[in-house]
């Protein structure tokens, strides 16, 4: 009984205590008119990326910006063309100004995203903002705008960084199931509002799409104090933050993933490839982020149908309650990514692999396989980092 009562105390306190974390209605707000906007660059690494270029690019070099603003595509060693495919997309009548660059081989210490947009961000000289967007978003006529307008504030300055997560696709099945859950659980991990509040610990972004301030970044330590690290949009907001800058998080609605994920198997890389990480890879937080998993998520649906079946009314009656808080948070995530919301009696399944693919994380890394990406491996910390 003990067991289904904890249960219930977490999600009463994840509902009412963890920062609204569930609630989807933190979204940029109604962009102002202006006559004009400050000049930004667009830094766009890209690694592979031919695939999903003809779907994203164009809609950066089609930006509805009233200010200057360019492109600036790193190629990040690329071997299918990706560089030559972006050139002769910005072909296109009234395309934004584009560049096309290689930095190399990232020394070492250097994740090949981060040194990609290092040299991105120089190359892109004295501008007032940096976009920092990935090859597979694409974007609305009027994102670049309303993301400036956003960060300037209804008296400017308002804040010094403001990111979107895209929304991802949902078309398989596998996808949605598990697309829907990731940004709940991330969105549990950093709840925005308290992300989003000036003072909080809390910091976050979302790496596919991050207006920065030049001045901010470089305030933070620019793109090379956090060039080892994989979670690289969470470790950029809290560089900002402590550099006395004020960051805003929310939901997109004007930026989409364009990448599939069709097959189970690269959903699962994707989530695996840095999970470990995100746990600072610590035996401890490993267990805890286990031992928490299982009583928030796994408890509640077990023991409903355990009471049920044994006739004990008062495990399945607050299991059950559980249950449908959980159910309930999950909801408004569901409906932001056009699901079904009886889905939401699924976030137990669902957590379940997120466990699963948490504790693989952490296998790869005790081999000595770090976090691989489009070729890359890079090294783990220690065996010894996080006993």
């Amino acid at each position: 009984m003990w067991v289904s009562v904890a249960s219930l105390l977490a999600w009463l306190w994840l509902t009412f205590g963890q920062g609204g974390f569930w609630h989807t209605d933190v979204r940029l707000p109604p962009r102002p008119e202006t006559a004009a906007r400050p000049e930004v660059a667009i830094v766009v690494p890209a690694r592979d990326e031919a695939e999903v270029l003809p779907l994203s690019l164009p809609s950066l070099l089609a930006q509805q910006y009233p200010g200057t603003a360019r492109v600036i595509l790193v190629d990040d060693g690329s071997t299918d063309g990706t560089g030559e495919l972006a050139r002769k997309l910005a072909e296109a009548p009234g395309s934004l100004p584009l560049t096309v660059t290689s930095p190399g081989e990232p020394p070492q210490g250097w994740t090949g995203k981060l040194w990609a947009l290092r040299h991105g961000v120089e190359l892109a000289g004295d501008v007032e903002y940096l976009l920092l967007t990935d090859a597979d978003i694409a974007h609305a006529p009027a994102s670049l705008d309303s993301l400036v307008a956003a960060a300037e504030g209804p008296t400017g300055g308002a804040y010094d960084l403001v990111s979107q997560m895209a929304r991802l696709r949902t078309e398989t099945r596998w996808e949605r199931l598990i697309v829907p859950a990731f940004v709940y659980f991330f969105a549990q991990l950093y709840p925005f509002r308290w992300s989003n509040r000036p003072g909080s610990r809390t910091a976050a972004a979302a790496g596919g799409c991050t207006l920065v301030r030049r001045e901010a970044l470089e305030r933070a330590g620019g793109v090379a104090a956090i060039r080892g690290a994989v979670i690289d949009d969470v470790n950029l907001a809290k560089a900002v933050k402590r550099g006395g800058g004020r960051t805003w998080l929310g939901l997109g609605d004007q930026v989409d993933s364009v990448r599939p994920y069709p097959e189970f198997g690269q959903l699962w890389r994707m989530v695996s490839r840095s999970a470990y990480a995100q746990l600072r890879h610590s035996v401890l937080l490993l267990i805890g982020t286990v031992l928490g998993l299982s009583l928030v998520y796994l408890v509640p649906p077990v023991l409903t149908v355990v009471g049920l079946t044994t006739g004990d009314s008062r495990v399945a009656s607050v299991s059950g309650a559980a249950w449908v808080l959980m159910a309930c948070t999950y909801v408004p995530m569901l409906r932001y990514y056009r699901q079904p919301p009886l889905a939401a009696l699924l976030l137990p399944f669902t957590a379940l692999l997120y466990l699963l693919m948490t504790v693989d994380s952490a296998v790869q890394h005790w081999r000595g396989r770090g976090a691989a990406w489009k070729g890359r491996t890079y090294p783990a910390p220690s065996r010894s980092e996080g006993f």
